[in-house]
């Protein structure tokens, strides 16, 4: 008689328990290091501070309601390390100048986009921080006013105050920011 060899096949591997906090990383790095500059964080420091918030993420996570959106939690977070790290900044050197890098050089166009960037992240510099976390929030990211009244702790009409009052200044450091340009 033949003999009949059975194949078991082997065990499957075990799978790696998934980390939110990781696909989080993954999936919205990106966008912290552009809300970090939008906070005003400089280019050297952006790597440093991204990472700040992620830390901050996985501490935070067992609290985090996963039913909310992560991005406008993420600006929170950010804004904090944003606020801790000028804090910090005032009492070690001055603050430098606004640098903005892009690629290398382009059409007319780009160079206007760039252009038109760098004024705009000027204009959002002499925006004090506390109101220039609600615009860019609601006029960059579109996120809900009460949600940007609960991720940044502030009552609502506080958060509606803070963005009039950021879009006044906006438009105020964009004019002076165009007439200094047209100066001789």
């Amino acid at each position: 008689m033949g003999s009949h060899l059975l194949l078991i096949a082997p065990p499957p591997a075990p799978m790696a328990p998934r980390d939110p906090v990781l696909e989080a990383y993954k999936r919205e790095l990106t966008y912290v290091f552009h809300a970090l500059r939008w906070l005003g964080a400089q280019p050297q420091e952006v790597e440093d501070l991204a990472q700040e918030v992620f830390i901050a993420l996985r501490r935070a996570w067992p609290n985090y309601d996963s039913t909310r959106p992560l991005r406008p939690y993420l600006f929170g977070v950010a804004f904090r390390v944003v606020s801790m790290q000028r804090r910090k900044r005032r009492h070690e050197v001055a603050f430098a100048g606004l640098e903005v890098r892009e690629g290398g050089p382009g059409p007319d166009e780009a160079l206007q986009a760039k252009q038109a960037r760098a004024t705009v992240l000027r204009a959002l510099e002499k925006i004090p921080l506390r109101r220039r976390a609600v615009l860019v929030m609601h006029d960059l990211e579109e996120v809900p006013m009460a949600q940007i009244a609960a991720n940044l702790s502030i009552p609502l009409f506080t958060a509606y105050s803070r963005l009039r009052k950021a879009r006044i200044e906006l438009e105020a450091a964009i004019r002076r920011g165009a007439d200094d340009a047209n100066k001789p």
